[in-house]
Parts: structure tokens; sequence; C-alpha cells
């Protein structure tokens, strides 16, 4: 299996499902509270994670990890938790075309995070990439 194998196709869903938890998130969370909107998601998704993990067997006791690797796990679900209490109060107040679009300035700011604190390495297509992402954030946000 190649490298674009592996990850890709995962990598493809997670988009397609943002892109319709963007339009799914904008009628849900019409005439219902953007914070009580997130809670219900998340409940959702702790439901839906419980019955995936039933399903395939994988309910185990965690290997023994460090306090490091705990560290990081809770910051990542605070950061993803203020992350969806953002995307939502912003999807209650404007439209999806133009939330969704600056939302995805993640990417950008994910690939910054990454050269600047995992010493990844940038390379030309990268770059480009990145900036064009910036860039089509920037028109869609100012005109």
């Amino acid at each position: 299996m190649t490298w674009r194998a592996s990850w890709l196709p995962y990598a493809l869903g997670s988009a397609f499902f943002a892109a319709l938890t963007a339009l799914f998130g904008k009628l849900g969370v019409a005439g219902m509270n953007s914070n009580l909107a997130t809670f219900v998601r998340t409940v959702v998704i702790v439901l839906f994670t419980a019955v995936l993990i039933s399903v395939r067997g994988e309910w185990a006791r965690p290997e023994p990890a460090s306090w490091k690797s705990w560290t990081f796990l809770v910051l990542s679900a605070l950061a993803t938790g203020l992350s969806w209490l953002c995307y939502y109060r912003a999807l209650q107040l404007g439209p999806v075309s133009r939330v969704a679009p600056i939302d995805k300035l993640s990417v950008a700011i994910a690939i910054v995070l990454a050269l600047v604190f995992l010493g990844e390495k940038p390379s030309l297509p990268l770059l480009i990439g990145g900036g064009l992402i910036v860039a089509g954030a920037v028109v869609i946000a100012l005109f």
C-alpha cells in the first residue's frame, strides 16, 4: 500500500463529512442556542463513537500512556470544543458559503504550526497550496 492509499481516502472522507457538518449544522442551529447545539452535537458524537467501538469490538483497556500523551489529548479535546463553539456561533450568524471556507483557514494555520513546532519540512507545493488557501479565504471574507 502506498502512502497515499493509506491516508488519502480518510482525508477525503473528512472533507466530505466536514462539508455536511456545515450544511446540517446551519440548518440545525437555526432557532437554537449555538452552545446548546454544540452540546447536542458532542453527545451524538460520543454515542456514535461508542456504538462504532462496540460494533467493531474495540473496547479495550488503554495501553499505559505518558502524561505527555494524555495532556496533549486533553488539550486537543479542549481546542476541538472551542473550535466547535466558535463554528456553530459563526454558522448561526453567517452564511455557510462564507463561514466554512474561513473555518478552513485551520489548514493553513496547521501547516504553519507543524513547520514551527513539529519541525516538518516546507516544500514549494506545501507553501503554494497553503498560500492559496489563505488567498481564497481572504477573497471570500472580503468580497
